[in-house]
């Protein structure tokens, strides 16, 4: 289907609320509008990229001479702009002549808006309706069908080209609304192609907004929870409990990172790839600790934050790379754990991670505090150093978790771990 038209631009209810009056390029009414803008800036056009109408309440116009005036119009056209929109009455009392003149001159649309009429209404109509025209014809989402919000969360999670005002425009068309101030989190679950545990958990939050679409192999979702002065605490903590409510035994559940609703559509998009980066390693990578077996297991992008790094550009590409780290750092351990049946990789890992703490680990490995002793003991004994200097707690726990991340993987090659689909 072809694209808007600045024609039907100004058919919109909005605009024509503004009582346009076209001073220039009535020959070019037909040609297609990507997106409107509003804007004063006046030392010139770059930010814009081709087929936008702008709009501008000709404050800068006011005090500009002749020369600047033609040179602002002369760059709109040279950036291929498809129309220039000016409030005319309050802060510029008429349309200067050269800006008319040199309009006609180059063929650009020049419209005069007699009425005031807010800005942010006359783009969010409009963007809307070239957001809607083009979902209907755009091949890149014929898989999603008509789902426009299962198309816009995969052009967030593969980082589509997009742009923040799109983002928007088709986030509202799709009904998400985030408020001022919100903080929006990626959630991807698998196991279910069925997007009522993101409902429930939404409704556990207070009815936080939520984006979401199930697909082939997850189901992915973006939530909105309110600003932090009506919400206070951690974002990421509060979506992990609402899910290990809400979501049934079998699930998998990976969080993202809080983003701030204002911080752009690249960090949207962010808080999906890790929570779904967070998923497959999640279904990948043995845990580290033992799991909850009679619930959903719910974890996030800052639980693997380590392994993410480790993996970044994919486990087949850094796999050499792992096994020297691990084999540098916990040869004598591994060599140990070859020719004898024990625990001590593991057991180190979970004592890293929790601080050194012989209370905390010994309950999480389900021992008793003599027990783990007696296995740090063993494991400074072969590795010759003490596990809990300082200067050695990085590479210690990063091999632990490279050597755990390089034998689960393997594991799925073989079959034997399931895989994201």
């Amino acid at each position: 289907m072809p694209a808007l038209t600045l024609r039907e631009v100004l058919a919109l209810d909005p605009v024509r609320a503004a009582e346009p009056e076209l001073l220039a390029g009535v020959g070019a009414l037909d040609r297609p509008v990507r997106w409107v803008h509003s804007s004063e800036v006046y030392e010139g056009a770059n930010f814009l990229d081709g087929g936008e109408l702008l709009l501008t309440n000709g404050f800068g116009l006011t005090d500009a001479d002749e020369d600047t005036r033609r040179r602002y119009v002369r760059e709109l056209a040279a950036r291929g702009a498809a129309g220039l929109a000016v409030e005319v009455g309050r802060a510029l009392p008429s349309m200067p002549d050269e800006v008319t003149d040199e309009a006609d001159r180059l063929g650009l649309p020049l419209l005069a808006l007699r009425r005031v009429v807010p800005f942010v209404r006359i783009t969010e109509a409009a963007n809307r309706a070239i957001v809607a025209r083009g979902l209907s014809g755009r091949s890149t989402v014929r898989p999603w069908g008509d789902d426009h919000t299962a198309a816009l969360l995969a052009d967030l999670a593969d980082r589509q080209a997009l742009n923040q005002p799109e983002v928007e425009a088709r986030a509202a068309l799709a009904g998400f609304h985030p408020g001022p101030g919100a903080r929006l989190v990626g959630v991807s679950l698998h196991g279910t192609r069925e997007v009522g545990a993101v409902d429930r958990a939404a409704r556990l939050l207070g009815g936080a907004g939520a984006l979401r679409a199930a697909f082939p192999g997850d189901v992915l979702a973006l939530l909105a929870l309110p600003a932090a002065e009506s919400r206070p605490g951690d974002p990421v903590r509060a979506v992990q409990e609402a899910f290990r409510t809400a979501a049934g035994p079998g699930l998998t559940v990976a969080i993202g990172h809080a983003v701030a609703v204002g911080s752009g559509w690249l960090r949207w998009s962010d808080t999906l790839r890790a929570a779904r980066t967070t998923l497959e390693l999640a279904l990948t990578v043995p845990a580290a600790e033992p799991g909850v077996l009679d619930g959903p297991l719910v974890t996030s992008a800052r639980a693997f934050a380590l392994e993410r790094e480790l993996t970044r550009g994919g486990v087949d590409a850094n796999r050499e790379r792992l096994a020297r780290l691990v084999q540098q750092a916990l040869g004598p351990l591994l060599s140990w754990e070859a020719a004898h049946a024990s625990d001590l990789v593991r057991t180190l890992e979970v004592h890293l991670r929790h601080g050194c703490s012989p209370t905390r680990t010994a309950a999480l490995l389900h021992i008793g505090r003599q027990s783990l002793y007696q296995r740090l003991e063993r494991i400074e004994s072969l590795l010759g150093l003490e596990i809990d200097d300082p200067d050695l707690l990085g590479e210690l726990l990063a091999a632990a978790c490279a050597h755990r991340v390089v034998r689960g993987t393997g594991a799925v090659a073989a079959g034997g771990i399931r895989a994201v689909a």
